[in-house]
């Protein structure tokens, strides 16, 4: 059979001539390869057609372009200059010695030292981005963009440049405010990121790689994230471009509001691998407030331990499925202390608001303010309490949360009771040394030195208690280990 090839124009020609295709004003056709030809803009005559197929209209993409120029020039770029810290290299130390020896290099280096044969510091210059909330020029940017900072300096889109104050940082939730001295200067205007939606467009101006108001957009991939060492701020996500020098800068959402300061990316290459996130525009504001009226942040803590509530967890202590944050530790003498809660307890809402994941407790704990008292729902024993906790004071740790793996096999575990000085040493009133591991509890990751303390919640001080418990148990089982002073809850599954 010979086949014959048309172009797209003869096709849409044809279908026309036959009545097949009617074409409005902007009206575009897509050819597809298996598909059949269908309108990509329907016509005002065809639209109720459309509507009662079930096909939705298409939706305008938002102005980025007004946004861009009507906002852009109160989007600043942030230059830092910092020392490096001096090096106790080279010869001169004092003793005689030359760490150098014959090196060929000698002479270069000699170049960069003092008298004492010490490195001189030397400057080290960093890239950043910034917005003006104030027309007295107050500017948001993020607190790593001016840590260390011997002179910080803001340039405008008109040119000028100003030599900035800081006014105050909070490297707990990485915001910085500065001020530098001018007026009447354009401002953006603030959103709130509570009313942010999942798919909804968002922009970013910032200056990356030092390419000044560079636009870039997307949609929000997800809210309320939780990273590493990032306890304070639930973070938006998004798939918006973000390089090195774009830290700092707006995140704008589709109507010209500011939702979030971008603020890290997560990438194996040191550039965006499609993974952004920023802070919420509500904690910056805050911040802002707190710097401006104390010159300092406070950050409420409720003094616990948390980690992630896996399925084994969950069979273990009979949630209904894998949700809230297990406490694996409390302080003494702390907010959750005074509260009644203890290790075991998995913390379900706070002040109404559900705890999904455990990472979700210490950025509600964060937003709230020292002595402020806090609504808790907790399971314990197989049913739902509640108590109310007043929150202490942080010092510079957030939360901290752990993470245990599940293993398979038997339990494995040989155990015997802790000596009055291996008592004492751990800091415990109680528990089981682990001499040895195998089965199950190895594969889990528990191993000879570990003390058990609890299972499924239930202290342990004896081996008949324990095997007790253990018969009691179904094949998923919840581990309370200390190893040194860290304590974690270790989910353990017997198949």
């Amino acid at each position: 059979m010979n086949t014959r090839s048309f172009s797209a124009k003869q096709i849409v020609v044809a279908l026309s001539a036959a009545g097949l295709l009617t074409a409005g004003v902007g009206t575009a056709w897509r050819v597809g390869h298996a598909a059949p030809l269908v309108p990509a803009v329907v016509s005002t005559s065809h639209a109720s057609d459309v509507r009662a197929a079930g096909t939705a209209a298409p939706t305008a993409l938002p102005d980025f372009s007004s946004i861009a120029a009507r906002y852009g020039p109160a989007v600043v770029n942030i230059s830092v200059t910092s020392m490096s810290p001096a090096a106790a290299v080279g010869p001169g130390d004092g003793n005689g010695a030359d760490p150098f020896g014959d090196d060929p290099f000698y002479e270069f280096f000699r170049r960069f030292m003092g008298p004492n044969g010490r490195l001189r510091e030397l400057p080290v210059r960093g890239l950043g981005s910034g917005f003006i909330v104030d027309p007295d020029g107050v500017i948001l940017t993020n607190a790593h963009v001016v840590r260390d900072a011997k002179e910080v300096t803001v340039k405008l889109t008109d040119r000028r440049e100003f030599r900035a104050k800081v006014l105050g940082s909070d490297p707990a939730t990485d915001i910085a405010v500065l001020k530098i001295d001018a007026k009447n200067l354009p401002v953006v205007p603030l959103g709130s990121a509570r009313d942010l939606k999942v798919g909804e467009w968002v922009l970013a101006i910032g200056s990356p790689f030092g390419f000044e108001n560079s636009v870039t957009a997307g949609v929000v991939s997800a809210k309320g994230r939780s990273l590493p060492d990032e306890g304070y701020v639930p973070f938006i996500q998004t798939d918006v471009a973000v390089n090195p020098g774009n830290s700092g800068g707006p995140l704008f959402d589709a109507r010209g509001e500011v939702v979030g300061i971008n603020s890290q990316i997560f990438s194996r290459t040191g550039g965006y691998q499609g993974l952004s996130f920023a802070i919420p525009i509500d904690v910056a504001a805050r911040v802002r407030d707190e710097i401006a009226a104390h010159g300092s942040v406070r950050h409420a803590k409720l003094g616990v331990t948390v980690q992630e509530v896996d399925q084994t967890l969950a069979d273990s202590f009979k949630l209904d499925r894998p949700r809230g944050a297990l406490v694996s530790s409390v302080e003494k003498g702390s907010a959750a202390d005074a509260a009644g809660l203890r290790s075991g307890d998995v913390i379900l809402k706070l002040d109404g608001k559900p705890i999904v994941d455990s990472g979700d407790l210490p950025a509600m704990i964060g937003q709230a303010r020292p002595g402020e008292k806090v609504a808790l729902d907790f399971w314990r024993d197989g049913a739902t309490h509640q108590t109310v906790a007043q929150l202490h004071e942080a010092g510079n740790a957030a939360t901290a949360s752990a993470a245990g793996d599940a293993g398979q096999g038997t339990l494995g575990l040989a155990v015997r009771p802790l000596q009055p000085n291996e008592r004492r040493e751990a800091g415990v009133a109680s528990g089981l040394l682990i001499e040895d591991a195998a089965g199950a509890a190895a594969m889990a990751g528990i191993h000879s030195g570990d003390v058990l303390l609890a299972v499924n919640g239930t202290p342990v001080k004896s081996v008949e208690q324990l095997r007790a418990l253990i018969a009691k148990s179904d094949k998923s089982m919840a581990l309370l280990i200390q190893r040194g002073h860290d304590r974690i809850f270790v989910p353990v599954h017997m198949g």
